[in-house]
């Protein structure tokens, strides 16, 4: 079976040629993004290209430390991004708990994956570890910004049901309900919906590499699932603990909304 093709530097600056479709499409539509498109393509091309160095390291060494620092990394990055994303200020309280979701989030459910599902040996195996923390922490990112911005909206936008449940007698997690139950929705949400068109209307990008580089179709196929699931295991418990203990910031000590 052939090996992958290779890209050449000319053949990747011919891909350039879609982000330059973009810039006009979007000059004749008159949206003024163009400044925002092309630092995110820039960011992109030499978060890619770093990471491709770093990663020859680290395959190459293949230590528990560099993997563990790796990942350490990656999910302060993720933070980071949720933090920019969210578009309403977020407490300090909401804070740490976001930070505490996404590393207890993901790392649970790698841990898991990588010692039960694909039960490697080494489990830190730098070339299984990283790419699949990845997919983890990127997609459980995703969720998290999702289930905040909508979280502090949906408080927000309630308040006055939720006091008026607390005045009621009902706790702050039964007054809450609303909102909570509002934000694990749409958090996870766009995972499900990617999963239904899965196969059918597209191939994921993880699957399609594997095809490409020469493994077998069937092969590719009970990686992704495995995979997907892991994601929407990742995703789910991340959001869970995130709304679990995120709507609890917006209330004091004696039980009165605050946020």
């Amino acid at each position: 079976m052939k090996g992958i093709a290779e890209i050449g530097f000319s053949q990747l600056l011919a891909a350039y040629v879609f982000l330059i479709l973009l810039l006009v499409m979007a000059s004749r539509q008159g949206i003024d993004k163009e400044k925002e498109i092309i630092v995110s393509a820039l960011r992109m091309t030499f978060q890619l290209v770093l990471m491709g160095y770093v990663l020859v390291y680290i395959l190459e060494f293949n230590s528990l430390l560099l993997s563990a620092c790796t990942l350490f990394l990656m999910e302060l990055f993720a933070v980071k991004n949720i933090y920019s994303r969210v578009k309403v200020e977020i407490n300090p309280r909401l804070r740490r708990v976001i930070v505490f979701s996404m590393f207890t989030g993901t790392v649970t459910p790698l841990l898991y994956f990588l010692l039960a599902v694909i039960n490697i040996s080494p489990w830190y195996e730098a070339r299984y570890f990283i790419p699949i923390a990845g997919m983890f922490i990127g997609n459980s990112m995703t969720g998290v910004s999702l289930g905040t911005e909508r979280l502090i909206d949906s408080i927000k936008t309630k308040r006055e049901l939720i006091e008026g449940a607390l005045m009621l007698g009902a706790t702050p997690k039964q007054a809450a309900k609303i909102a909570v139950n509002d934000a694990f929705t749409a958090a996870i949400m766009p995972t499900i919906n990617s999963m239904v068109g899965m196969g059918i209307v597209f191939l994921p990008g993880m699957m399609t590499g594997q095809i490409l580089s020469g493994i077998s179709p069937l092969t590719a196929i009970k990686y992704q699932i495995a995979i997907m699931l892991g994601v929407l295991g990742s995703v789910s418990l991340t959001v869970f603990m995130l709304v679990r203990l995120g709507y609890k910031t917006f209330f004091n000590e004696r039980a009165q909304l605050v946020g």
